[in-house]
Parts: structure tokens; sequence; C-alpha cells
């Protein structure tokens, strides 16, 4: 047999008769210089082995693993505690650096402590390209081998992502339950029902009932199985809700190292090189609990004989840009975090609070440094004019928006008697004139109620109330969005870079089933050409005092397409403005930065203007903060339905009433009129039919007996179970319906369809009874 040794890389001679195959420190080198997997084939394949000696080959790669020198199965072969050059790799938090830290996404446990990965930063990508809970193909890098031996903890690893993969739902929380030697996790997710087991030695040391963060871990004899990863206390513990879903959704909630460490060093700004504007009595109107203030207003009738009737109004934004610099450590995590998330006991903040609440936080009788637009309006309300400055400015009051009505109502008190005939008056006479152009514009006019969860000093709901929509509320509103509307506007003038806040039209195909749902209760959109907001609002108007009104409020809000940020201008729909981009909150909104920076830029540059490099990825982080915004607004949500299920935990059997706010074959989706509670009616509960779901009517209809349940039909509901850990609420619907030719007309009625799932029909004499038995049983709670 011709000798194959300088077909080897590395060759050398061998003695041990194997002279034809690669040593073994050839295959280890092998191995380890491999950009991707190795395996049996592979090994094969360089080494030019073919026929009977790949019999050979695998006798050799069985000693090497008898021995120690590699593991893995067949087709995935590595050296004991390596890694591949090239692996999948899942970032699970930053080290005091405020670097990236990761771990292999899939490690055995009979090899002791995964190895610790550092990502290597990546300067030509912005810093929310990955995040914490991402999976990340990567190319690795072994660190000195001394390094990691000295230093306990040390890396192994440094990591350049290649790909980003998509998220898979790895780790999950549940509640740890003892149960022998090991236990078992219920998880909190309220679709998930299954329970997850747990041996000894992966419970993580977690105590009975404590809330944990899990993952799975697959076991070839009893399937999936459970692993604790970190213990996160007790669920019922003060302020365990709003934590529950920081770590479900994995918002970065402490600030790193870097971070903290620029706040010592922040710059001092030079108030006289801007336009002085400590002059103007500038004030703030906010929610009666805000904490920081970053807008201001003012307003005055203009004195141009040219605009008779008209006003000034100047709109004052704290100047966050000046404090936090592109490319520094405290942008780098404004970035990952997108915006704040507001929860009921807590703030999740985008900035630190030295900025927030501090620096940039326009409190009263303080020089700050600010954005401001000087807005020029004509006596209709229509805009002449506007100008984007930089400025020094001094907040003359803090307001709360009762506070301010009141004072405007004729209860002016002790602070708004001084501001009402200067101040307060102005403000309100131009917003009378702005809210007629608002008018003539005719944006979506939803009337979506608000829910305001107040808390005790336990923690514990104290009530939830639906506050009133005051005048000045609307004030404000109207005076930011003229202000957003400026900047965008400002900013094309100048040809200079922004993100737009953007909203679409509704698709075509969920305005073509809106229409046909809207036409079943005697309303009916146009039939063709562009759709406006206005005709929304005509809808809305004839609904406005029927019993569909809610109804159709929801309907057409399900309609609606998501606003999101970005680089291209496709307008705001429900807004009805050509062109719209976030200026007024730089403190809690990472895209409203962008645009001050970019403001900045256009007004001649100075610190903290938009860069190239920034302007290079805009479409990137457009992206990044859209996906941090919904992730914000499903940890608000979840955190609320957890906290008013814990609310009504003791009230389990109590009656409400309610209205349908979903319907699917699954069952009925119920709201409580009085605390605005989201729960669920399983359709094996409902009456003693067999229910079809129409989904162009939003109803489920009795085959036998026509009786029908709609979407935003009043109903009256028993509570049956409330599960805190997972937000969910299940109640028995005590109402009957309606007919199907009452509710859905003929055309619809007529329509016929399989049963989605049904309820046990009554086979003889005695179910019938029973049956008929329950449905008295329901009349007489009622009554």
């Amino acid at each position: 047999m011709t000798s194959k040794t300088s077909s080897r890389p590395g060759g050398k001679p061998r003695d041990d008769g194997r002279d034809h195959l690669p040593s073994k420190q050839d295959i280890l080198t092998f191995i380890e210089e491999s950009p991707g997997e190795v395996g049996k084939r592979e090994i094969a394949r360089a080494f030019h082995i073919k026929g009977s000696d790949r019999i050979a080959l695998k006798q050799l790669l069985r000693e090497m693993a008898d021995e120690g020198l590699i593991k893995g199965k067949r087709k995935h072969l590595r050296k004991p505690g390596a890694l591949p050059n090239v692996t999948v790799i899942e970032i699970t938090g930053r080290d005091s650096d405020g670097e990236f830290v990761a771990l292999p996404a899939a490690w055995p446990e009979d090899e002791g402590p995964p190895p610790r990965i550092l990502i290597a930063p990546d300067s030509k990508s912005p810093g929310a390209a990955v995040g914490v809970g991402d999976r990340v193909l990567a190319r690795l890098a072994p660190v000195n081998p001394e390094e990691v031996e000295a230093e306990e903890g040390a890396y192994a690893y440094i990591a350049r992502p290649i790909k980003r993969l998509s998220r898979e739902k790895i780790r999950q929380l549940g509640v740890f339950r003892e149960r022998g030697p090991g236990g078992i996790i219920t998880p909190i997710d309220k679709k998930q029902r299954k329970e997850w087991r747990v041996e000894p030695g992966r419970t993580g040391d977690a105590n009975d009932g404590e809330l944990v963060r899990f993952e799975t871990v697959r076991h070839g004899r009893f399937g999936e199985l459970g692993r604790v990863v970190e213990r996160l206390g007790h669920p019922k513990s003060q302020r365990a809700v709003s934590l529950i879903a920081i770590h479900a959704y994995d918002l970065p909630y402490e600030f790193p190292n870097p971070v903290l460490n620029e706040l010592d060093g922040l710059p001092e700004p030079n108030l006289d090189a801007y336009e002085d504007l400590r002059h103007l009595p500038l004030i703030t109107i906010d929610p009666e609990d805000a904490r920081d203030h970053d807008d201001a207003v003012w307003a005055a009738p203009d004195d141009d004989p040219a605009n008779r009737g008209g006003w000034i109004v100047v709109v004052a934004i704290a100047d966050v840009a000046f404090y936090v610099r592109p490319g520094t450590a405290l942008d780098q995590e404004a970035l990952r975090r997108g915006n704040s998330v507001y929860f009921p006991d807590r703030v999740v903040p985008m900035l630190p609070e030295k900025l927030s609440n501090e620096l940039c936080s326009l409190r009263p009788d303080e020089d700050r440094l600010c954005l401001a637009v000087r807005m020029v309006f004509n006596a209709d309300g229509s805009k002449r004019s506007h100008k984007f400055m930089r400025a020094a400015m001094r907040s003359h009051a803090k307001l709360h928006y009762a506070q301010a009505q009141a004072a405007i109502d004729g209860r002016p008190d002790e602070v708004t008697e001084p501001l009402l005939e200067p101040v307060l008056k102005p403000l309100f006479a131009a917003y009378d004139a702005l809210a007629e152009a608002r008018d003539r514009r005719g944006p979506l006019e939803l009337d979506i109620p608000e829910r305001k969860i107040k808390l005790d000093e336990t923690g514990e709901i104290a009530e939830i109330v639906m506050p009133e929509r005051l005048t000045a509320h609307r004030l404000i509103e109207e005076f930011m969005i003229q202000a957003n509307v400026a900047a965008a506007e400002f900013l094309e003038e100048r040809d200079s870079p922004l993100l737009y806040r953007v909203h679409d039209v509704p698709a075509l195909d969920k305005l073509e089933a809106t229409n046909e749902f809207l036409q079943s209760i005697g309303f009916k959109l146009p039939k063709s050409g562009v759709m406006k907001p206005e005709q929304f609002n005509r809808i809305l108007e004839r609904a406005r005092d029927s019993e569909y009104s809610l109804l159709v409020n929801d309907v057409i809000l399900r309609a609606q397409a998501q606003a999101e940020y970005s680089v291209g201008n496709y307008g705001h729909f429900g807004l009805n403005l050509r062109r719209y981009a976030h200026f007024t909150s730089p403190i809690r909104r990472y895209a409203d930065l962008i645009v001050h920076r970019s403001l900045i830029r256009a007004l001649g540059g100075g610190p903290g203007a938009l860069t190239d490099d920034e302007v290079a990825h805009l479409d990137k982080v457009a992206e990044a903060i859209s996906n941090a915004e919904r992730r914000a607004m499903a940890a608000e949500r979840d955190t609320i339905d957890r906290l008013v299920a814990s609310y009504l935990e003791d009230k389990v059997g109590a009656t409400f009433r309610a209205r349908i706010s979903g319907v699917t074959r699954a069952g009925l989706f119920v709201r409580l009129s009085d605390t605005g509670a989201d729960g669920f009616i399983p359709i094996s509960t409902i009456g003693n039919d067999h229910y079809i779901y129409m989904a162009d009517a939003h109803a489920l209809v009795g085959q036998q007996t026509g009786e029908t349940f709609r979407l935003g039909d009043s109903v009256e509901v028993r509570l049956v179970e409330a599960v805190p850990d997972a937000g969910a609420l299940r109640f028995e619907l005590l109402s009957e319906g309606r007919h199907k030719t009452e509710v859905l007309g003929k055309q619809l009625a007529a329509r016929t369809g399989k049963p989605t799932r049904r309820t046990a029909p009554t086979r003889d004499k005695k179910a019938g009874k029973k049956a008929s038995a329950k449905r008295s049983a329901k009349k007489s709670a009622r009554r």
C-alpha cells in the first residue's frame, strides 16, 4: 500500500502500524483549526482517507474518545472543554466594563462549567445589533491559556459575531416547587400550560415557591427537562411583578460601570454661548406623579399687524444631546435600551437618574440648556413659520394637568393664581386656535379608555381608575405634535437625515374585513379611493351614542397598522400628517435624541451633533428602537395583567359586568367594565349548544339554537380562577346570547359552517335535565 503521509497536513512517519492514517495530534490540530463542525466525514475528506481505511479511522477516533482527547458524536467531534472556531453562542449579560458576555448555546453538563466568552466590540455596527438573550453565530478565538488559569472567571474565548439568529424561547420564567429530591417548574407564561421536571443537581439551590429563570434541556429518556439558571426571589414579594417582566423580556435595568463612570465627567454647558430664553415664563405641565420634566411651553398673542389674532408658541425640550454624545458608553447604553419602560411601581429608564431627573429635567428656577422651536400660527391655527434654536431657559413653574385645568376652570391655587393671566390663559387661548386646525386636519378620533393603576405603600393595588381626559392633556399633546411636525419639516428643508415616526394606512385585507363587519351593523366604508382617517371618524361619530360605540372603536383600532420608526417617510395615517418625527422626549426615547442631533447638525454643528457614522447606520437604529418599543409595550401590558390578577385573586366567585373584547375558536375574551381587567371564557363552558366561530362576524353562533355572542356585547360574568403569576383570569359566562338574526342580520346569519369545538351534547333525558338545571342556576345567580 502506498504511504499517504505526504497528503497529511504536517504529516510525519508513524511507527504504530497506521502510517496510512493521520496522527492523533494531526486530528486534534485539524479539529481546532476548522472553521465549522468537524466529524468523521470531514476528517476523512481532509486527509484523503478512502475505502477500508475509513474503518481504521473510526477505530482511531474511538481510541481518542476513550483517552479523553475528543468529545462528541460521530458528526460533531471536538476537544474536551473546547469549542469550534465557529459556533452558536447565547449572550447572557454585560461585564463590569459594559461589554457583552456569552456562553455556548449548547454545552454538556458532564464537562463542568461552560467557558465564558467575551463579545468583541464592532465599531461598524450600532450597539443594539445584538443584545442580551440573542443567539449569535460567532467566530471564536481562544485567549491566552495562562490568563484563563491564572484568573478565575476569565474569558476563554473572544467572539466576533457573524450573524444574529432568530430568538428561540430557550429561557423562561417559572415558579420552582420542591418534589422529592428534585422538583418541578410551573411557567408564568399564561400560554404555557406545561410543567417541567427538574432533576437533582439542576435545581440551582432554589427554594420552594421561588421565582426562577430556567432553560429546557434534552434528556433522551424523559424528553425535555427544566434546569434552573437564576433565582429571582419570591414571586409575591413587593415589586416582584415588574421584576418578572424585566427578566422575561431581558430589559436592561442596571447601568454598567463604564456608563456610571461617564457621569462623573459630564461636560458643563456654557449657557452664554446660546440664545437666551430665560426671560420667557416657560412652564412644564405633566402628570402629577412625573419625576422627569423634559418639555416646557409658552404662548402669547402675535403683535405682528400682518397676523391679527395669531399666536406665537414656544416649545422647549431638554438638550439631552449635549450630555449624551455619539459613541460614548452613555450613548451605546441608551441605544441598547431604546426607550424608558414604565411600570406601576418603577421605571426602567433609558438614561441614568443624574440625567433624566437632574441635569436634563426642566426644574423650576434652574437654568437648563434646551432645543427650542418658536412657531407662529394664524388665528385659525394654521402655521405660518417655525424657527429652531439651541438656547438657555429657566422653567417658571411645574404644574400637573388637573392643577392647570382647575385654574382655567376658575379654581386656581397659590401656585397657579399668579400664572393665570400672564401664562395659562394665553396657552389655552392658543390651543383653541390650534384645535380648530386639528379639527380641519381630521386625525383618527378613537375613544379608547386608559386605565391607571395606583399602588399603596406595600406595592399592592390600591385602586384602578380611568382618568378623565382634560383640555390640559389635549393642549400639551397638540403643542408637542406641532413641534414634532416642525422638526420633520425643518430637517427636510435643510436636507438633514432623520428618523421619521411613520404609521401606514390599514392593509387592504384588514379594510375589507372591517368593512364587511361594519356593514352587518349598519355602517359602511367607502368602496374606492384613498382611505383617510376622516372616513373612519364619520363612522365613529355615527356610532358614538349607540350600543355599538365601543364595538366600532375596537374594530377600527384592530384594522390599524402599527406605528414605527423609519429613515423613509410614508406619513402618519393616524395623525393625518404627511411628515412627522419624534422630537419632544429625548430623555425617554432614543429616536428623539437622534432628531436632536440632526437638528444640531442642521443648525451648524456643535457638541452632540449627528455624525456621518450615525447617518450610515440610521436604518439599523430605526429597526432596533422599533423592536425595543414593542418589547416595552409587551412588558408593560404583562405587568398590568399580573397586578390586576393579584388584585382580583380574593374576588373569585364574584360577578362583574363586562364586554366581549375578543372572539376566537377557543372561546371569548372579556374586559371588565369597572377595572378594565381582561380574562377568558373557554368555549366548552358556554351554553348548551355547539358553537360555530364566524371570523368575519367576530361571533360564536350556536348551531342548534342560533344563540350568538359577539364582539362588543355587554355580558355578566363570574370570576372562576385568578392566576397572578401568569396574569390570567378565567370567567364563567352568566348572560344568555341573542339570536343570530338579531345580531348578525339575515345575510351573515344565513351562512353555515362546521362547529369549531363542541360542548358535550345532551344524549339522554338525564343529561338534558342536567343541562337545563345548569341554565336555571345561571338565571338564579343573575337574579
